[in-house]
Order: structure tokens, then sequence, then C-alpha cells
């Protein structure tokens, strides 16, 4: 393997269970030294793509590399070359801090002296509870206990399954500051989350729905992909709102997104500040008097939900 060979490269990968079709004829590549993620909501695939990428489990069609070996061939030496941390906190809840990263060290031949360099920055923050039982850390420590684990062997390249689920806000800053540490010291990192407002820490983004791969493009500019105006709509009445909009016959797409209500038209063409004033016109003959029109520019949620539109004619 070079430097500028993918640290990850998957070609029609498919994985199946029953009738239940996990994974569809996913390609893609991850660069080395990037911090790439996958972005999807829960079922999307995301697990068992890692479970496959991880060696745990084997494909049924397609192919992958890890690092360039096989991941059905070379399954040994790839997981002695990767970190991994599952969704689920998954280390020894009645072992203390550093009996855990002691153990974990033990299981790749190293010791934890071995790798503090590399789990320092991380480390620091939870030396004061080195005598703590793992279980009685909060959720934000479990998190960067886990993320050190899979570190403490230096791994060439780090896989991290939804690692912020359940946390709360500022640990899930924290943490993603943390990787973009170690990307930023030559490590390859794939992290999966649910969360679209972590996807733009990262290089580029995979998004996946129903185990097939959506698109993958730089988080940042992945709105240009967007081909309509986009207003956001905002009214003390919301349900009305969304059915009122959605019985509109240039009506593309209609989703709540926080506060407001995202509204497409089915023409491309349209101007926005027109088609604001007639939205607000419309509105307002079906009573909704309140209702407040801006024209927005698309976010990485909008692309995605717009090639879920699209996903089910395109499979079929």
């Amino acid at each position: 393997m070079t430097p500028a060979d993918p640290a990850v490269s998957v070609s029609a990968l498919g994985k199946r269970f029953g009738d239940v079709v996990a994974l569809d004829d996913v390609t893609f590549d991850v660069r080395a030294g990037e911090l790439f993620g996958l972005i999807g909501p829960d079922g999307a695939g995301k697990t068992t793509l890692f479970r496959l990428l991880t060696t745990v489990q084997r494909p049924d069609a397609g192919s992958a590399s890890v690092l360039g070996l096989d991941i059905v061939k070379d399954y040994r030496l790839i997981r002695s070359r990767i970190g991994y941390m599952p969704g689920r906190f998954s280390l020894y809840p009645d072992l203390s801090v550093e009996e855990n990263l002691g153990f974990f060290a033990s299981v790749f031949g190293t010791t934890l002296e071995a790798g503090a360099q590399l789990i320092a920055p991380i480390y620091s923050q939870l030396a004061p509870f080195a005598d703590r039982r793992a279980g009685a850390l909060s959720g934000g420590m479990k998190q960067k206990l886990a993320l050190c684990c899979a570190l403490v062997h230096r791994p060439e390249l780090l896989l991290l399954d939804e690692p912020t689920t359940g946390v709360d806000a500022v640990s899930r800053r924290e943490f993603w500051d943390l990787l973009e540490t170690l990307r930023a010291e030559g490590l390859t990192i794939v992290a999966s989350t649910p969360y679209m407002d972590e996807a733009v820490r990262c290089g580029r983004v995979a998004l996946i729905q129903r185990g097939r791969i959506l698109d993958v493009a730089d988080p940042r500019t992945i709105g240009a992909r967007f081909e309509r105006p986009l207003l956001a709509v905002r009214s003390t009445e919301r349900v009305r709102l969304l059915h009122a909009l959605r019985a509109l016959p240039d009506a593309h797409s209609v989703f709540p997104f926080g506060d407001a209500v995202h509204y497409a038209p089915v023409r491309a063409d349209r101007e926005p500040p027109a088609l604001a004033a007639e939205l607000r016109q419309a509105l307002s003959e079906q009573g909704i008097r309140d209702a407040e029109v801006t024209p927005i520019e698309p976010g990485i949620e909008d692309v995605f939900m717009e090639l879920m539109l699209r996903e089910p004619a395109e499979a079929a």
C-alpha cells in the first residue's frame, strides 16, 4: 500500500439477513489521512458496513479492502492494524479506567505506556478518574475512554460507529474536536452518525439510506446539488401549515425542519422572491395569515431528503 492508495476501498458490497437487504451495491473509497463520515438514520446500514470492514462479518457480494488488505482473506492482519469503537458502550464496567486501558493494550500485545503519546490529549481528561469504575463514568467520559481503548495500540485506521449517540451536546462537540486533532496528526478516521450537524466536521461524507449510498460529497458544498429554490416557512399553526403546503399543486417537497417547514416547488426555474410572495398569498387565502416565508440556502439535510425522494425511482 502506497500513500496514494485509499485506506478503505469498497466495491459493490452487499449483505443480506434473510429477506432483509442490509447493504446493496455499496461502493466508495476513503483517502489516507481523511476524516470520512457515514451519514444516515438508524437502520440505514451503517453498523452492518462497519461489521464487514472490521471483519466481524463476511459480505454476501462485492469486495472491500482495508489498508490494502482484503477483508475476507486478510482478516487477521486487518484486526491488528485498526481501532474500532462500536455504538454501544462495550468496555468492562466493573474495571477501572486504567484497568480497561491496560487490558485492551495487552490484547494487542502492547502496553499503555507505548500508546501514551497518541492518547495523551484524550487521557489527560480521564486521568483524574483513573481509579474510577468505567460503569460509573458520565456518558461523555465513557466515550472518551472507549476512544482511548480503540487507540491504545496505535492503529492506522480508526472506525467509529455512532460514537456520540446519547451524549450531551457539549461532549459531542469535544469528541469531534478530538477526532480533528487525531486526523491532523495523520490518522485515517471513518465515523458514522445520525446527526447532520456532525457531518460538516468531515472532509467528505457518504449519505446512506436503506443500505444504499445516495451520494458522496464534501458536506460544505453539497447544498449546491439541490437544484430547486428552497423556502423556510413559519407559522404558529404548524400542522395546518404542513397540510396547506403539501396541498399546493406546485409542491415538490415539504418537510419540517426545526421550527420551520422547508418547501421546494416542482418547477426548478422559479425565482425565490416571487415564489415567496405567491406562497404568502396562497396561505393567507387558506386562513394562515401569520406565515413568514424566507428564501434559504439548502443544507445537507435538504439534499439528503431530496435524494431519498429520488432513490425509490432510481432503484425501480
